[in-house]
């Protein structure tokens, strides 16, 4: 009978000896998980690189059947995910505008070489972009360089251009800018 009981006694000591130490074993991670989460939105930068100058810019005029040479630069503390570049009608003088130190331009709105307001022609028709790119994977910085066409019959008049670019944890930054369509 002494031996069973030792035996028992052995597997129970092995059993709660295995545990505790599983136990101490996951818990130390705890602190340097937390240093490791990811709070920073990424950054669209208002400057290019030495080559580059960033485009569109506020108040920037394009004509129909033009392109439009998007190029921005993205930083992120952790890593970049994807962008967005969506393009749509301001006919209604909305705002999303970003540009707070823009002093020629406040809030977005653009001033036209011809003041009275453009009215739009039934053929025309609102021009609206909506197209997501994937970043490539590890990366903290990256060139975004797109060429977007501008269709032959897009309505002349005010637009918005706005990016969006989120990092892999899902923060987002938005810039907006305002620009014209003419003939």
């Amino acid at each position: 009978m002494n031996m069973k009981k030792y035996i028992i006694l052995s597997l129970t000591m092995a059993l709660v000896s295995s545990l505790s130490f599983g136990l101490m074993a996951c818990g130390g991670d705890d602190d340097n998980v937390a240093n490791d989460k990811d709070t920073q939105k990424p950054v669209i930068l208002n400057t290019g690189t030495d080559t580059h100058a960033v485009n569109p810019v506020n108040c920037q005029v394009y004509h129909r059947g033009e392109t439009i040479p998007f190029f921005y630069v993205f930083e992120d503390d952790t890593e970049l995910g994807s962008f967005n570049i969506e393009v749509h009608d301001n006919s209604d003088h909305h705002s999303h505008s970003t540009e707070s130190n823009d002093h020629d331009h406040e809030g977005g709105e653009c001033a036209h070489e011809h003041e009275e307001e453009h009215k739009h022609d039934a053929n025309e028709k609102h021009w609206v972009y909506n197209q997501d790119f994937d970043i490539p994977a590890g990366l903290r910085r990256y060139e975004a360089r797109v060429d977007i066409p501008i269709p032959a019959d897009a309505a002349e008049g005010d637009y918005h251009f706005m990016i969006r670019v989120t990092d892999r944890t899902g923060w987002m930054q938005l810039k907006a800018v305002a620009i014209i369509i003419e003939e």
